[in-house]
């Protein structure tokens, strides 16, 4: 018995051999190789066989698994990390942004006005006028469009605006007409028709009100889903997202990225949510999670609840008054009623759930609500015993509520662009008190959770290179960095470089159930990498916002190159 045990060992360590020594399809020699492994090796090459890597270590090792077919890239010393994952990632907005009115970067009010006049001759009269991306921050003074303001340039036809975090909106009288808003109309659940010293409508929407514009808004006025997909995925992969993570949403949109996938049309991988409470995730749990398919390309297996608004339009939950608009604390825009019983079920049939919350009580609530849940289902009614929920934003935190994502093993999803854009009014909007559980990376890292780092796109750019650099740097862009005051930042929450790069690798992988996936460069794991102009662990902290992508591989194809 001992003999046969014997030579069936050898067998198997002879076929491991073979395998390892087998010709691969690609190699990459010559690079800067940061494995994010658990010991983080730093190598010199990889090969990958498939859609799988094969060998990491040294160019002389790598050799031998060069045969006659295989891609051999010479790197010529740049740097190759993980396939970089964004873990908030809206898909369908990117490409939309790509397609449609893009108010992004409007220097100020008449700038607007100007780009809506300009729209304005471009389309027939009656036609909708539909846009995103405009913010107030930077402009002086830095306030809210509004009805009147649009109606000079566009009294006839109906338009609406969204501000960059697709919480509020303005429309013009036109639009508000066609929606039959006026003094009277009432403020829906989770929303606010913002009203000026008169009582009248001023155009300002925030979050559920915007529905009643946008209800009346044509169909052939927005994007289409396959054009504003293609787009997306074609900016992904330019931009070096091996991954993206999008988080809420439709069965429509999945529809649409199997079509594409089926078509052998898209390259980026997507780790699909759908928002609940109600029909959406109602299917997902009816139905069950929907994970790896098109070769690990598309996962559904997560229901995106939006608990508030944002910071910037007053719509984030607080626990005490703005201060600077102290007649209003924000709102919540879901009722516990509601969650509580998705939440139970979702646990029972192994759903992950994502909340968005940015206000201090937004977070208490959630994590309220999810420890609720725990405590209704305990781990033996549960098909996975570690659901890995998840809180999108986490922007404000009270400090006393920071220990207890650890307690709860809920992940923190956090975009760092936020800080770097939001800290210029979130003095104003929170008082400076209010700052030292906000944005608090570093903070939660150490309590023992994860970070899973991602850009909230369209609101920011969406850029690798932004988001490395406001984790680490924690300092405005420098194009803004003239006259900023510091104060309230908090540098001491800044992520280290080894925490960054987890963040957009690793601890996404993880927070969607593929660290054995994906995540780190490691011999059995997707063959994705994205390959860097520069040392970005390294470089001076400007220097890594002029890196630049050059090589997109997913699953050991090139799927972008720079020209």
């Amino acid at each position: 018995m001992r003999h046969i045990l014997t030579v069936l060992a050898a067998l198997f360590l002879g076929s491991i051999a073979v395998a390892q020594n087998q010709p691969a399809d690609l190699v990459l020699k010559d690079a800067n190789i940061y494995t994010v492994d658990e010991h983080n090796t730093h190598a010199q090459a990889v090969a990958v066989k498939s859609d799988k890597i094969l060998f990491v270590g040294s160019d002389a090792e790598a050799q031998k698994y060069v045969g006659a077919s295989t891609r051999v890239i010479d790197l010529k010393g740049a740097t190759v990390v993980p396939g970089l994952t964004d873990a908030h990632y809206h898909f369908m907005g990117v490409g939309a942004r790509e397609l449609t009115f893009d108010l992004e970067g409007t220097k100020s009010l008449d700038d607007l006005l100007a780009k809506v006049q300009e729209r304005v001759k471009a389309v027939k009269p009656g036609e909708w006028i539909v846009g995103r991306g405009w913010i107030e921050t930077f402009w002086k003074p830095p306030v809210f469009p509004t009805r009147s303001d649009l109606d000079k340039v566009s009294p006839n036809n109906p338009v609406i605006l969204g501000r960059s975090d697709g919480h509020g909106a303005v429309a013009n009288s036109a639009a508000l007409k066609i929606a039959g808003i006026d003094r009277n109309t009432p403020n829906p659940f989770g929303g606010e028709i913002s009203k000026d010293k008169n009582g009248e409508p001023n155009g300002m929407l925030l979050d559920h009100a915007q529905e009643l514009v946008r209800r009346h808004v044509p169909r052939e006025a927005a994007a289409d889903p396959e054009k504003a997909a293609l787009a997306a995925d074609q900016r992904s992969v330019m931009l070096g997202w091996c991954e993206v993570q999008d988080p809420g949403g439709s069965w429509d949109e999945v529809v649409v990225y199997r079509k594409l996938y089926e078509a052998g049309k898209m390259r980026v991988r997507i780790y699909k949510a759908v928002y609940g409470p109600g029909p959406q995730a109602d299917r997902l749990l009816r139905e069950g999670a929907q994970i790896g398919a098109f070769e690990h390309h598309l996962t559904v297996r997560t229901i995106k609840v939006v608990s508030d608004g944002a910071l910037g339009s007053r719509g984030a939950a607080l626990l005490a008054p703005y201060s600077d608009k102290p007649d209003t604390s924000g709102f919540l825009t879901v009722q516990a009623e509601a969650l509580r019983p998705m939440l139970i079920e979702a646990l029972k049939r192994g759903i992950q759930v994502e909340t968005h919350a940015i206000g201090d009580r937004a977070n208490r609530f959630i994590l309220d609500e999810y420890e609720k849940a725990f405590n209704a289902v305990p781990s033996a009614q549960r098909k996975i015993t570690d659901p890995r929920w998840r809180d999108e934003h986490t922007q404000i935190v009270n400090p006393a509520d920071l220990p207890r994502f650890a307690k709860l093993g809920v992940i923190p999803s956090m975009q760092p662009s936020h800080a770097i854009g939001d800290l210029f009014f979130a003095p104003k909007r929170l008082g400076m008190e209010r700052l030292k559980g906000a944005y608090a990376w570093e903070t939660l890292i150490k309590s023992g959770v994860v970070v899973a780092g991602g850009s909230d796109a369209p609101v920011e750019r969406g850029e690798p290179m932004i988001e490395f650099y406001a984790a680490v740097a924690r300092k405005p862009l420098p194009s803004r960095a003239a006259g900023a005051s510091m104060e309230g930042w908090h540098p001491e929450e800044a992520m280290t470089r080894e925490q960054a790069l987890k963040a957009f690798t690793l601890w996404p992988a993880y927070a969607a159930f593929e660290e054995d996936l994906k995540g780190s460069i490691t011999p059995g794991k997707l063959a994705d990498f994205t390959v860097l102009s520069a040392d970005i662990m390294q470089v001076p902290e400007p220097q890594i916002l002029t890196t630049k992508n050059l090589m997109t591989i997913i699953g050991g194809q090139v799927v972008y190159e720079a020209k």
